[in-house]
Order: structure tokens, then sequence, then C-alpha cells
């Protein structure tokens, strides 16, 4: 488990717009269910060997939901306190799995968190070798420019403004925004290669600039691999445990690296209702949705459904844990999206 020390508690604006718009989280004091194989494939080398029978998920109350970063490489991840459901209600959420009940307990009238509210206005780019560049600048796209940035006083020759953005930490960093060049480009000079060498950035980070609801200007980071600290990755020890307590009911705690390879392992309860709903058959049409790399847009992949099987039915006998084995339409194009999410 992770400590206090290893994270700031921040505003789930920022955390959201790091983690990207393809992760949902499920809302305060909603009903969750909690996959253990799922949680396995966080740890450190993707290998739990649990001593009995653990069951393929465990219904849970989300009791508690911290939106963090890491101290040392601004990584975002959420720490989610879940309370295992007693017998009775895991029985009665069992039978609204099987027979698709409209209501699956989420006594905050199933609004998620910000689900009804418009976002703020986010736009992350990948930085290149010359935005990396510790003596160089970084070219702003026009369209952060112009909707996330203040406006710039475009009367003025040259048009040029001084910016302040919050990181993660709430540590403020300054920067000259100026527009220039031929054609004109909007760049940030002074205080952009000081960013760069205080965050470590290399060609392949994400950079993410959000204009917060308060009006402020905020900055995250979206590594291009998974970094030494953290990284993804939890020790196999706090999965073991994680499991202990919630099969015997005692509450416990979990972390989950949203940039990490692996999907959300706690799952708001309804949406797994709707999957189940579904009758999955081997040659049925299948779409996933990603994020671009600019996080403008959700683009789909698709792809057919060519077998349905359990995933380890010796170890996981009836879970729907990666249930469908799917043929891509462009396999190609998955491999490069999975290399930069």
């Amino acid at each position: 488990m992770f400590g206090e020390s290893s994270g700031r508690w921040l505003d789930s604006e920022l955390w959201h717009a790091c983690a990207g718009s393809m992760v949902q989280m499920p809302p305060l004091n909603s009903k969750v269910l909690y996959f253990p194989q799922g949680h396995a494939e966080h740890a450190h080398g993707g290998k739990v060997d649990f001593t009995t029978r653990i069951p393929s998920f465990i219904p849970c109350w989300l009791s508690g939901l911290k939106y963090m970063a890491d101290s040392d490489t601004d990584e975002v991840f959420v720490k989610l306190s879940l309370t295992p459901l007693t017998q009775e209600n895991t029985n009665a959420l069992l039978m609204d799995l099987e027979d698709g009940g409209d209501d699956c307990g989420n006594n905050n009238g199933g609004v998620v968190e910000g689900g009804n509210q418009e976002k703020p206005a986010s736009f992350a780019k990948t930085l290149t070798q010359s935005d990396a560049n510790n003596g160089g600048g970084f070219s702003v796209p026009r369209y952060c420019a112009e909707t996330i940035f203040p406006r710039l006083d475009y009367s003025a020759d040259p048009p040029v403004q001084n910016i302040v953005a919050k990181d993660v930490h709430g540590n403020c960093w300054k920067f000259r925004h100026i527009y220039r060049g031929t054609p004109r480009r909007h760049l940030l000079t002074t205080g952009w290669s000081n960013f760069v060498s205080q965050k470590k950035l290399v060609a392949g980070d994400s950079i993410v600039f959000l204009r917060a609801k308060d009006g402020d200007l905020c900055v995250g980071i979206r590594r291009a691999k998974k970094v030494a600290v953290g990284g993804g990755e939890v020790s196999v020890s706090s999965v073991v445990e994680a499991v202990s307590c919630g099969v015997n009911g005692r509450p416990f705690e979990v972390v989950y690296y949203p940039r990490g390879s692996s999907p959300e392992f706690c799952v708001k309860a309804s949406v797994v209702r709707d999957a189940m709903k579904v009758r999955w058959c081997s040659g049925m049409r299948f779409k996933m949705p990603f994020e671009t790399e600019d996080s403008s847009r959700i683009s789909w992949f698709m792809g057919t459904i060519s077998s349905v099987q359990l995933l380890d039915p010796i170890h996981w006998p009836n879970s729907p844990w990666r249930l469908l084995q799917v043929v891509w339409d462009e396999p190609e194009l998955l491999q490069h999206v999975k290399c930069k999410t």
C-alpha cells in the first residue's frame, strides 16, 4: 500500500485531464465489483500466486476516493477505499446482475461525478524532439493557445504575454507565450527549458494543459513509458492483502494507475450488468473506444469476436474478466495506440 507521503491529493478535474478522457472512475458511494484477477495484472511482474480459490469478483461499496499524483514523477493515480457488501446485499446484487435490473444501488442517484456537468477545456500534446530540447521552446497547437491559454493581444507587435500554470503538486510555473515566425505560430519560450529540465521530460512524453473551472491554468504530464517509481505497478503483497481483506469481509484499499497497461479492476456494478446482458458469441462485430493523442476526441477500433472463453478456467472459473477474444480489423493501429497509452 502507498502512504500519504507518496503523492498529493489533487482536484479531480486535473487528475482526469492527465488520466485521459477514457478513464471514468466509479462515483463515490456506488456499488462496484472488485476483480482480483485484474488487480493482479498490476502487480510487479503480473504474477500473483493465491494460496486458496478466490472468487472472480467481490461486490463492494466504494467508500473512499482520493485523486493523487506521484511526488517524483507527476504520474496520477487514485486510491480507492472498498467495503465488501454484506452477504444479503451481495445476494441481491448478484440477482440484479443476472436479471438485468435497473438499479445497482448507487445511492447518490446514479450521477457520476462530473457526469452531468460540462467538462473543463483541456488539451494534450505529445512532445516532439524539438519540444523536449532543453534549449528550445514549446510549439503550442493553435487550439490550445486560443482555447486554453489566456487571451493574447494580437494588436501588439509581436503578440506576447506571460502565463502561469499550476502543476499537480500546486507549484506554479511561469512561461512566456509569444506569437511569431513565418508563418506565425504560438510558442512557449522563457521558462519552458526550466520546466523540461525539472520535470525530466523527453520526446514522447505528453504535456496536458487545462483551464480549470475557477479560471486557473493547470499543467500535467503523461509519461511515454512506465517510470521506475510506481510505474503503474503495485506490490504483490498489496494485492494479496487486498484480496484477503475482501474475501473476509474487511474494508481495504487499492491503488490504480490509469496510464498502466491493464484496465480498471474496480468497475461500477451497473456497467458489468449491462455487459453481462449481451449474448456474446463468435462472429459478432465489436468496437472499442480509444483516445486520440491530443485528447480532442474519441475514436473507435472495429473487430470481430473470434471466441468467448475463460482466460484462466482453472484458477478463475466463471470469471468474466477478459472473456472476449477479438480479431481487429486494423491490428497494427491498435498496437500503435497501446504503446501511446
